[in-house]
């Protein structure tokens, strides 16, 4: 009984330090959680606000006016990314648009859908596999919401228009120095 009560005894004990020792490890560093932060809003919506019909599949389907805040000096380029995580098919990218300059400080309304859209970046394809912007469009009966997320790079990407979201992704790790989100709703 005693040399039972000494393996449990020891048992606890390798489980406490086990338990301890797990404790003490660093969490896994995330790109964004060590990054400063940007202010990125719209004059056509609030933050967490309705987005207005002529940003979407509904209306016009053009891309909204943003605005930020001004990036860390070491800013070499920026990258904009819209996409709707409620999609009943998994998260739907609106828009992929990268290389935008750093001293750009804003998007006008209606950029256009071109491959280089001079003065403001590279587009990306996005989940219809067309270049530029596309609104939302969910389907009838529901409210979806569209993250807006803008990132402040150390680099320029070395990709060619028509990339994907998970490949300009890809490209961005180890080079955020800051990043900004708007969210924005509508609902058919």
């Amino acid at each position: 009984m005693s040399q039972r009560l000494g393996f449990i005894s020891w048992f606890l004990g390798v489980m406490i330090v086990l338990t301890a020792c797990q404790g003490a490890r660093p969490e896994p560093s995330k790109p964004e959680a060590a990054t400063a932060a940007l202010r990125l809003e719209s004059s056509a919506f609030s933050a967490e606000g309705l987005i207005p019909k002529q940003y979407t599949c509904d209306g016009q389907d053009l891309s909204p006016p943003l605005s930020w805040s001004e990036a860390p000096a070491a800013t070499q380029s920026l990258v904009l990314i819209c996409d709707d995580p409620d999609a009943p098919i998994g998260t739907w990218d609106h828009w992929v648009l990268f290389n935008i300059p750093p001293t750009v400080r804003s998007l006008p309304e209606g950029i256009p859908t071109e491959a280089e859209v001079v003065g403001f970046g590279r587009h990306g394809l996005n989940s219809w596999k067309r270049l530029g912007y596309g609104g939302p469009c969910p389907p009838q009966g529901s409210t979806h919401r569209y993250y807006f997320r803008l990132y402040a790079l150390d680099t320029m990407l070395d990709l060619e228009a028509g990339a994907g979201k998970k490949e300009v992704e890809r490209a961005m790790e180890g080079h955020v120095l800051a990043s900004g989100e708007l969210m924005g709703r509508f609902g058919r």
